[in-house]
C-alpha cells in the first residue's frame, strides 16, 4: 500500500490521473524519462497502454484492463508489464479521498505472489514513484 497526499481538489487529482494529456506531463520517473505513448480508455473493460522511453531510446511498457470505476473516488485495474518482472498480472487499486484543500491518493498494489512482489521492490519502483509524485505536485500547483 503506498499513500501520498497531494494539495490539490480530488477532481483536479482524479484528472491527472485519467486524462492521457496530463497523465504525460507527470507519470515520467527519473529525470531524462518521457512516455511516448498514453492510452486511455477510461471504462469498466476499457484499456490503457502506458510507454515510457529513457534517454538511451529504451523502452518499458505496461498495460491493462480498468475493473471498476468511480468518478472520482475509484480506480481499479489489471496491470502487466510487457517485460514481466512482476510475475504475471498485478491488481492496482487507486482511492482518491478528499479532505479540505488536499486529496489522498491511496494505492494498494496486489502481486500475484510474495516473490513477484519482492522483485517489483527491488527495482527501485517507489523512488521513480516519487519522482513522478514530485513532478505531479509542480503540475497542480500551476
Amino acid at each position: 500500500m503506498i499513500s501520498r497526499s497531494f494539495n490539490a481538489p480530488r477532481a483536479l487529482v482524479w484528472s491527472c490521473h485519467t486524462k492521457p494529456e496530463l497523465v504525460r506531463r507527470w507519470l515520467l520517473g527519473p529525470p531524462g524519462w518521457t512516455m511516448p505513448v498514453c492510452e486511455i480508455d477510461l471504462r469498466v473493460g476499457g484499456r490503457y497502454r502506458y510507454v515510457w522511453r529513457d534517454n538511451q531510446g529504451i523502452d518499458m511498457a505496461v498495460g491493462g484492463i480498468y475493473h471498476d470505476i468511480v468518478v472520482p473516488e475509484l480506480l481499479v485495474a489489471a496491470e502487466c508489464f510487457d517485460d514481466d518482472w512482476t510475475g504475471g498480472e498485478t491488481r492496482v487499486t487507486q482511492r482518491f479521498t478528499e479532505s479540505g484543500s488536499t486529496t489522498l491518493l491511496t494505492m494498494t498494489l496486489s502481486y500475484g505472489s510474495a516473490a513477484a512482489r519482492e522483485a517489483a521492490l527491488k527495482t527501485g519502483m517507489t523512488g521513480g514513484m516519487e519522482k513522478s509524485y514530485a513532478q505531479l505536485d509542480s503540475l497542480l500547483a500551476g
